[in-house]
């Protein structure tokens, strides 16, 4: 058997799936501050099964995400409905059907349209927590605001809690806070220890070139 016989049959036996090329050894991570990705995050995915659901997150996580410029036609009604990238059937059509808008399967729906919450509701929202937080002590409106830009986790605002005369904020807040508000102090103590030592210093200085 020639060499050019045995390679060409190794070639077609040889079955087996190769590795990856390429192993990353850190997770790509898109620019925070780019226009297009906090656009791109901010739009909805509804009316999609689970499998559907994850791969439309996927490219979002990693730029693949493409949406639409212009209102697709929905391949079902024929209608201009559909405002949502890779989408194939208007919201309407796959209610209607109970299928999958994408994978067009008869599948449980994730998350559907009814469930997304609008811009409008998200700032009325946010007034009414807003407004909320006011009814707080001032120390505690600084801690709370000082974890939500940290992303931690604080306890929902809520009216019953502030109509409530036997309500009591430190038994539901001061916990979560009293640490940081040491901290705090603790810092502006030392800041102002140190403020006082560099005057001392600077005015010996001053005595020394004087002399």
């Amino acid at each position: 058997m020639s060499s050019y016989e045995k390679k060409t049959s190794n070639r077609k036996g040889d079955n087996r799936k190769k590795g990856q090329a390429h192993q990353n050894t850190t997770a790509w991570k898109p620019n925070k501050n780019s226009k297009k990705t906090k656009e791109i995050n901010a739009l909805p995915v509804y009316g999609l099964c689970q499998r559907c659901t994850d791969v439309i997150l996927w490219r979002k996580k990693y730029r693949k995400y493409k949406p639409l410029t212009t209102v697709k036609r929905c391949t079902n009604c024929q209608e201009k409905a559909i405002k949502e990238a890779y989408h194939v059937l208007c919201d309407n059509c796959a209610r209607a059907k109970k299928v999958c808008a994408k994978c067009l399967e008869s599948k449980e729906i994730v998350t559907d349209k009814s469930e997304i919450k609008t811009n409008k509701d998200m700032q009325r929202e946010e007034q009414e927590q807003m407004r909320l937080l006011k009814k707080m002590p001032l120390r505690q409106q600084r801690s709370y605001l000082r974890k939500l830009e940290r992303g931690d986790e604080v306890p929902e605002l809520n009216e019953e809690d502030f109509e409530d005369s036997d309500f009591d904020f430190g038994s539901d807040f001061d916990s979560d806070f009293e640490d940081e508000d040491d901290d705090d102090e603790r810092n502006d103590q030392e800041k102002k220890t140190t403020d006082a030592v560099d005057e001392k210093l600077s005015s010996k200085a001053e005595a020394s070139l004087k002399l």
